[in-house]
């Protein structure tokens, strides 16, 4: 019953700001991006927020000296659970966006916000659709969005955690953009433990340095996605690495 109820919540939530996603989608009609943007850029983060809020779990965040001020980044991290999204968006004070499975694309409600949110849907089944999303991402990210990635490619839900994928980073060479790795630790807990929400869980974040990927050679650029890799999975406690 609990975890209904905190998925209820959740959902009169985003459509308790119907208003602002009305509003969003005006001024991008009219194009007026800018304005689209300071709307979503506030309306987010606090639903993120609330998420975390009513599931009464407490988050540590550790490093937002390492963020690069006035610059698109991409963000590189493990990946323990769905929400692992929401953490990233609500406490990390910097606008973002992310590549999302094409079917999330077809969700009412949450697929419009995604949209305001600028995210590039993929559709991982086809290959020439899938380079096209990279590409429209890296674009995205020259144009002032930030985007966040998962190479793990799946959620590794508390186990043992997956080796990065060496194409994920397309993104961030193509984009030319620094990446900032960063790690997370006990998003699992809340729902993927247990199969349910549990209440009361303790969740980090920690932010690391920025990468720099401009300029790189082939040799060089080979070299990026497992010394990120190891960055990521050496702050955690048991330090999988």
């Amino acid at each position: 019953m609990t975890t209904f109820i905190t998925f209820v919540r959740m959902l009169f939530y985003m459509l308790s700001k119907n208003k602002q996603l009305r509003l969003a989608k005006k001024a991008e009609k009219a194009g007026n991006y800018a304005e689209r943007d300071r709307i979503v850029n506030e309306t987010v983060p606090g639903w993120a927020k609330y998420m975390f809020k009513i599931c009464k779990a407490t988050v540590d965040v550790k490093g937002l000296e390492n963020l690069p001020k006035d610059r698109a980044v991409v963000f590189i991290g493990n990946h323990q659970g769905n929400m692992d999204i929401p953490l990233l968006f609500g406490f990390i004070p910097k606008p973002m966006t992310f590549v999302a499975k094409a079917e999330l694309g077809k969700i009412p409600l949450l697929a419009d916000w995604m949209r305001m949110l600028q995210c590039t849907f993929i559709e991982r089944k086809s290959p020439r659709k899938s380079m096209q999303a990279i590409h429209d991402a890296a674009a995205g990210v020259g144009k002032g969005y930030s985007q966040v990635i998962f190479p793990e490619g799946t959620r590794s839900k508390g186990g043992p955690h997956h080796e990065f994928k060496a194409g994920s980073f397309k993104l961030a060479f193509m984009s030319k953009a620094p990446i900032v790795p960063v790690t997370i630790d006990g998003t699992w807990k809340i729902y993927e433990a247990n199969k349910k929400i549990t209440k009361g869980c303790h969740v980090t974040l920690e932010i690391h340095p920025p990468i720099e990927t401009e300029g790189l050679t082939r040799e060089q650029q080979a070299e990026i996605p497992p010394k990120v890799e190891q960055i990521v999975f050496a702050a955690l406690p048991n330090k999988e690495a």
